[in-house]
């Protein structure tokens, strides 16, 4: 911790001073090149920035607004307005004109800085609304009448690469003073205020200090590890916590930032121009790439599709095998090794071989999808389903599990890349505690399900004039309550098991985690969405289970023409009874006693929706579903599933 800077822009300086030649950021272009920026290059233009905020007389805890989705000016601009002790308040670009409206203004923001016209345009349409806003800065070229618009309305208007440029002579006529802000900052300054998304409801903004980014990159480098000069492929929106620690991540062990998208040929396009050693992802980008995979593989059909189901079956049952030998798996108890190793090494030693042939055969050529340098990826964000981790694992591809939240910092354990425990999120990085505890408050042993609770030195200063909610997570003792429902192994890795807001309480009195009933279900080839419901449009609930259904629209329509189902639009297919009876037909052998649910876990109802979700409207900007807004725009399915006549 003592060889720690004190600030994220100390912690750019010293990599610059180290790796100045060392290229940090590769930024796309439209047409699909990459073009690198080195340290040293990066660092001065953070530099030329904070100039260009002092020129203008900002001051020190100043919060400012930033606008934009991820793009080599985000760091630029955010190193550049840390450097001079100024707050960052970030959102993406699919932010809409009512949640700017609510952050900027409850932040006090006087300058915000937008990704384009777009954002530029929102900010205009909602001047009346921000009384403190006086100047934005625009990475991208704007539209005269949005500039005329800003004048208008009285605030100043500049495109961000004169504001380098004006920043750049104003560090030569004034020099050394943007180091000597620089040079003030402190371990326990304000660094952010991020607003939650709001998937439930009214945003809150989390503050974070310099200290509580820095205090993770104390371990994370020897579990996520890079040399200088490796590149990550960076596609989620760096105003999310987990993007933004991420490169600070990149960052400190001088590795490179390659901004790509979350959108599957550009991703797929990319990874094969950077070669990537990392891609850290939200699951729904891993399993895009899963269903990809199998899409493909059954489309080919034939000895094809068979010789690649065989060998992903043989060496998941060897993985799972290999794991457990090793112990390298979640354990909640004695696991009597020395009876297994007796009984597995046989097939252990017998699938081996099939598990190189599938390597050479057809591991390989997936591999060769995400680039000839990948290492690992990150899956963070969400819950990871156990057939994603299990495929990949077993494809030789190492997909590695972390956990957090934005008011952690976020991350509070991830699984190394070199020795991960599988289905688990691993244990806590340092300077982090967690336990469990019931809903009393009393602390639970290992192997006990509970509420998980943090403490360290990565929790939130607090949530931004708002010490009510904040009283409501920490305990007087500094416990953070994360929400989410865990059990720690018996050698103290993290097990989650669900969100306990998420938790659908039956009216006889069963609880159950709707997250593992989803991803089973999704494990269907026609099945591409599921979302369990367990209470009315009221939110009161109910006696049974029941499930708003998306189905693969390649799937079905190939289950279509195999069986001579005519149709005009996919919404009419949906509707066929053939259809309907295929999705209950997939329910029932997935969710039942044989795989492990209980009775009540049945899922009684189901409704068909034919419009993929979208983020913003179904899905939060991290792809977490956003389960209230799924029951307001799904009213009148989820009110026939539980009608008056069906409940008698």
């Amino acid at each position: 911790m003592n060889d720690l800077p004190q600030t994220l822009p100390k912690m750019l300086r010293n990599v610059a001073e180290k790796y100045p030649e060392v290229m940090a950021q590769y930024s796309r272009t439209k047409k699909g090149d990459f073009i690198p920026l080195n340290y040293h290059d990066f660092y001065q233009t953070a530099l030329d920035f904070a100039g260009a905020l002092l020129e203008h007389g900002v001051t020190r805890g100043e919060r400012i607004g930033l606008i934009s989705d991820d793009r080599k000016e985000w760091q630029q601009a955010d190193m550049g307005l840390l450097a001079v002790g100024c707050v960052d308040t970030p959102r993406g670009c699919d932010a809409t004109e009512a949640d700017l409206s609510y952050i900027l203004s409850f932040a006090e923001c006087k300058i915000v800085i937008a990704e384009n016209g777009a954002q530029v345009r929102k900010l205009m349409n909602i001047k009346d609304k921000l009384p403190t806003l006086e100047a934005i800065v625009a990475f991208d070229p704007v539209d005269e009448n949005e500039v005329k618009r800003c004048g208008q309305s009285n605030v100043r208007f500049y495109q961000f690469q004169d504001v380098l440029q004006s920043g750049h002579e104003w560090r030569k006529a004034h020099p050394d003073e943007v180091e000597t802000e620089l040079e003030k900052g402190q371990w326990d300054d304000l660094a952010t205020i991020i607003f939650t998304s709001g998937t439930t409801g009214t945003p809150k903004g989390v503050m974070l200090t310099h200290g509580n980014f820095l205090a993770q990159l104390d371990e994370i480098p020897e579990r996520i590890f890079l040399n200088p000069g490796e590149r990550a492929l960076c596609v989620l929106p760096v105003w999310h916590v987990f993007q933004r620690e991420v490169e600070y991540v990149i960052i400190i062990q001088g590795a490179a930032m390659c901004y790509s998208k979350p959108i599957g040929s550009i991703l797929l396009a990319d990874l094969q121009k950077v070669n990537p050693t990392l891609l850290p992802a939200v699951p729904r980008v891993f399993e895009a790439v899963y269903d990809g995979v199998w899409r493909k593989m059954r489309k080919a059909g034939g000895i094809t599709y068979a010789l690649f189901r065989f060998f992903v079956n043989e060496a998941i049952l060897w993985t799972s095998i290999d794991t457990r030998l090793r112990r390298k798996t979640a354990r909640f108890g004695a696991d009597h090794l020395g009876f297994w190793w007796p009984v597995l090494v046989l097939p252990w030693l017998l699938l081996y071989p099939i598990k190189l042939l599938g390597n050479l055969l057809v591991f390989g050529k997936i591999k060769k999808m995400l680039g000839k340098n990948f290492r690992a990826g990150i899956a963070g964000g969400g819950a990871y389903p156990a057939y994603i981790d299990k495929f990949f694992w077993a494809c030789g591809i190492k997909i590695v599990e972390g956990y957090g939240l934005t008011e952690t910092s976020p991350i509070v354990s991830v699984r190394p890349i070199a020795d991960p425990i599988m289905r688990t999120v691993g244990t806590p990085i340092r300077n982090v505690e967690v336990r469990v505890v019931d809903d009393e408050g009393y602390v639970l042993g290992k192997c006990q399900k509970g509420n998980l609770q943090v403490r360290g030195k990565t929790i939130m200063k607090g949530y931004y004039k708002r010490d009510d909610l904040t009283a409501k997570v920490m305990t007087a003792d500094g416990w953070f309550d994360t929400g989410d429902i865990a059990m720690l192994t018996v050698d103290g890795e993290i097990q989650l098991r669900g969100r306990k807001k998420d938790t659908i309480v039956l009216m006889g009195g069963e609880n159950i985690e709707p997250v593992p009933i989803e991803q089973k279900l999704n494990t269907s080839q026609y099945i591409s969405t599921a979302v369990v419901i367990g209470t009315n449009e009221k939110g009161e609930d109910m006696r049974y289970l029941s499930a708003l259904i998306l189905p693969s629209q390649d799937e079905v329509e190939s289950y279509a023409a195999e069986n001579g189902i005519l149709y005009d639009s996919f919404e009419e297919l949906a509707g066929k009874t053939e259809i309907i009876n295929l999705i209950g037909n997939e329910i029932s052998e997935l969710i039942n006693a044989k795989n492990g649910f209980k009775s009540f876990e049945k899922i009684n109802r189901f409704e068909l929706i034919t419009k993929p979700f979208e983020i913003g409207v179904e899905l939060s900007a991290k792809q977490e579903m956003m389960r209230y807004r799924i029951h307001e725009l799904y009213k009148e399915k989820i009110a026939k599933m539980y009608s008056a006549k069906d409940d008698e």
